[in-house]
């Protein structure tokens, strides 16, 4: 293979032949040229222009900084308002527990409410490195925070000891089943109305009108609603502690079998069913199913505390 280069004018003829390899040399110093061409720039020119995009980096780094530091700024201000408004509310917090302890009689001083909570452990100081505005202002939350569970601990304990007393009083057996009439027939051994022997009446007797609202004495779960020989239609409720009381002769029930009810809350109406003479209601108080003299829990006064 060769490649030929002709020229011809009207004075003379050029005839220019390349042989295979004088081609590929030819190629190849053509290359090399272009090469070289390319690479005409100095090192200090290519120098100036890795340092000048370096340069741009770093600004562009310093301006995103700027911006992350702007922002944690506003951040920590925030957190700082923040904290304020959980200060404010610890102090309400405090001062509700304050008054809802006088009020249930209970000891301020075995809350200690406002007061930092006894504790302690070995120091776990923080570097130095760490010490500043952000890791301070961390720290103050973590002792809010940690304050916080101390107030949430304490108002537990006192809800806690606030239902007891709740449920201890709203099941104190206090009071007459009955908001008008009169006692009229005592707990004892009395005369028999219907056939005159002597019997014992284990129970007190309260008159009135028919139809009269017959209320419980203490809190507590209904176990009977219903017809009982003797009775009439009887409710019975158990307070726990192997304390209940009966409530006999109604003329209508207003509870079932399994209701929770509330000290005063109507539970019947007065009536006249069963062996009755009139228009009362037959009141038990019982203790592990012995009826006791109720007279006593009906001149309670007060709550129990």
């Amino acid at each position: 293979m060769s490649f030929k280069i002709i020229y011809k004018s009207n004075r003379f003829r050029f005839v220019f032949s390349l042989g295979k390899r004088q081609l590929l040399a030819a190629l190849a110093l053509v290359i090399g040229l272009t090469f070289i061409a390319s690479r005409s720039t100095s090192p200090e020119a290519d120098s100036l222009a890795s340092i000048h995009y370096t340069q741009s980096g770093l600004i562009e780094q310093q301006q995103q900084v700027e911006k992350l530091k702007l922002e944690t700024q506003q951040q920590l201000t925030g957190m700082v308002i923040k904290l304020g408004d959980m200060q404010g509310q610890l102090r309400r917090l405090d001062a509700l527990s304050e008054r809802l302890a006088e009020s249930s009689h209970l000891s301020i001083e075995e809350f200690g409410f406002g007061e930092q909570p006894a504790m302690g452990g070995p120091s776990q100081a923080a570097p130095d490195y760490l010490v500043d505005d952000s890791v301070e202002l961390l720290s103050g939350i973590q002792s809010m925070l940690g304050d916080i569970a101390d107030k949430s601990r304490q108002l537990q304990a006192l809800e806690s000891i606030m239902l007891s007393h709740h449920v201890d009083n709203q099941s104190y057996l206090t009071g007459r089943p009955i908001k008008s009439g009169w006692l009229s027939s005592y707990y004892g051994i009395r005369k028999d109305p219907f056939n005159g022997l002597p019997a014992m009446h284990k129970g007190l007797d309260f008159a009135g009108k028919e139809g009269e609202p017959v209320v419980a004495t203490g809190a507590g779960l209904v176990t009977w609603a219903g017809e009982r020989y003797g009775y009439g239609n009887l409710i019975e409720v158990d307070h726990g502690d192997g304390l209940s009381t009966r409530y006999g002769h109604n003329k209508e029930i207003k509870v079932k079998v399994g209701d929770v009810v509330t000290k005063g809350q109507v539970i019947s109406l007065m009536g006249n069913t069963g062996r009755s003479t009139g228009a009362h209601v037959h009141y038990e108080v019982l203790r592990n199913g012995r009826q006791l003299d109720p007279l006593a829990f009906v001149s309670r006064k007060g709550v129990k505390y």
